[in-house]
C-alpha cells in the first residue's frame, strides 16, 4: 500500500479505483499515509472518493453488460456473494447502495446493481454519498489521532 502513497494524489486515485473492484486493496491505508505526510485533506478525500466511485461504475458496467457468467469468471464474485448481495437488495432496496463501501459486500452490491439495471443516477448519488462520508470519517479519525 505504501507503494501507491509514493505517487501522492495519483497513487491514491489508483489505489481507490482498484480497491472498489474485487482486488484486495485498502485505499484507506494510502489515504492515512498521505494525510500523515501533510497532503491536503480536502483534495485527498475528493481524489479517493472519485477513484472509488469510478471503480464502482466499472463493477456496475460489468454487471450491466457482462451478465452473471462474466461476473463469476472475470470478477470472481462467487455465487454465494452474488446471492448475499441480491438478498441485501431485496431486503433494503436500492438504498443498500449507500453501503457500497463496506468490505466484502460492497463490491458485489455494485455488480448486482448493474445486473438489476438500477437507475444510474440513483446509483451515482447513493454510492458517492456513502464513499464520501467514509473517506471524510477516516480522514477525521487519522487527523484527530495525530
Amino acid at each position: 500500500m505504501e507503494y501507491f502513497a509514493e505517487f501522492g494524489y495519483v497513487g491514491l486515485f489508483i489505489a481507490s479505483f482498484l480497491a472498489a473492484t474485487i482486488l484486495p486493496l485498502s485505499s484507506e491505508v494510502v489515504l492515512a499515509v498521505l494525510l500523515l505526510n501533510g497532503l491536503q485533506p480536502i483534495i485527498l478525500v475528493g481524489v479517493a472518493t472519485f477513484g472509488n466511485v469510478l471503480g464502482a461504475f466499472l463493477n456496475y458496467a460489468i454487471g450491466l453488460w457482462g451478465g452473471s457468467c462474466l461476473v463469476r469468471k472475470v470478477l470472481k464474485v462467487s455465487e454465494d456473494e452474488s446471492v448475499k448481495a441480491q438478498q441485501t437488495f431485496k431486503k433494503y432496496g436500492v438504498f443498500s447502495l449507500f453501503f457500497a463501501w463496506v468490505p466484502v459486500i460492497g463490491d458485489p452490491l455494485t455488480v448486482v446493481a448493474g445486473l438489476l439495471k438500477i437507475n444510474i443516477l440513483i446509483f451515482f448519488i447513493l454510492v458517492t454519498a456513502g464513499k464520501f462520508i467514509r473517506y471524510v470519517a477516516i480522514s477525521y479519525a487519522v487527523l484527530m489521532a495525530t
